[in-house]
């Protein structure tokens, strides 16, 4: 099986090596957990590699993207349209050849086979998507099934997906039901005030064909670096887990979800 490396080879031990190619992996998590920079560890890795490299923005404008990726030494703008396209569906510039004017699954697809077509590549290739969940934000119930139509045609074009999926702070419920469901792995991402202090954490949820990690283990993000593990951590299951309560709610909203599913 190939593996492609995450960027982070501390990471990469904790699941054989690297993502299976071909995978679509949900990396989900509440906002300042970390998504973002992990996966632009994904993309400044398959540049090094010489993998034709997409992301796709929904959330921060391209420009944010490229000065993200410079606070920790990756110039994207210097290879940007070489091995790299970035897709803007925030600015929604219709003069500009790589933003989305209408955000939608349909779109966004053919916009991303178009940047690999122009990049020339036929073999494997990267592809974040930050966040899915701009896809579904009002029509949740409609998660699964645009996951699943993603994965379905990009993989035919040999796409190894980073597909980060934002969490509620309140509840940690995902924004769209069923993301998960469809993906071959799950890569979550957490925080928490301890002592005054915030703390980040990862755990690897799901990785399909891979004897991998199952313990949280605590992160941090450095200046220059990146996102670099800490330290395993050995914690009680209710260290993370919701007043009953709020699991019941939770349940609840899943349920009615997957009615409106079926």
């Amino acid at each position: 099986m190939t593996r492609l490396s995450t960027g982070i080879p501390e990471f990469d031990k904790l699941i054989e090596g690297g993502i299976p190619q071909g995978f679509f992996v949900a990396v989900t998590g509440e906002p300042g957990t970390g998504k973002t920079i992990f996966s632009l560890h994904f993309i400044a890795q398959g540049l090094k590699e010489g993998d034709p490299c997409i992301y796709v923005t929904t959330e921060e404008s391209r420009d944010s993207i490229i000065r993200q990726a410079k606070q920790f030494n990756w110039d994207f703008e210097e290879v940007l349209e070489k091995k790299l396209i970035i897709i803007d569906a925030l600015m929604k510039e219709k003069d500009d050849e790589w933003s989305l004017v209408e955000l939608t699954p349909e779109e966004l697809v053919n916009k991303v086979i178009m940047a690999k077509q122009r990049l020339g590549g036929v073999g494997r290739a990267r592809l974040v998507i930050d966040s899915v969940s701009a896809l579904f934000l009002d029509k949740p119930a409609m998660a699964r099934k645009i996951s699943y139509y993603l994965k379905r045609v990009l993989n035919k074009w040999r796409f190894t997906i980073y597909a980060t999926s934002q969490y509620a702070i309140t509840t940690s419920q995902a924004f769209g039901f069923g993301v998960e469901h469809v993906a071959d792995g799950i890569i979550r991402f957490r925080r928490a005030i301890k002592e005054g202090m915030l703390h980040r954490y990862v755990l690897i949820e799901k990785m399909r064909q891979t004897n991998h990690d199952k313990y949280v283990w605590e992160t941090d993000i450095k200046p220059g670096k990146g996102l670099v593990l800490l330290g395993r951590m050995s914690e009680r299951r209710e260290d993370h887990a919701l007043p009953k309560k709020v699991m019941e709610k939770i349940k609840e909203s899943a349920e009615r979800a997957e009615g409106e599913l079926s």
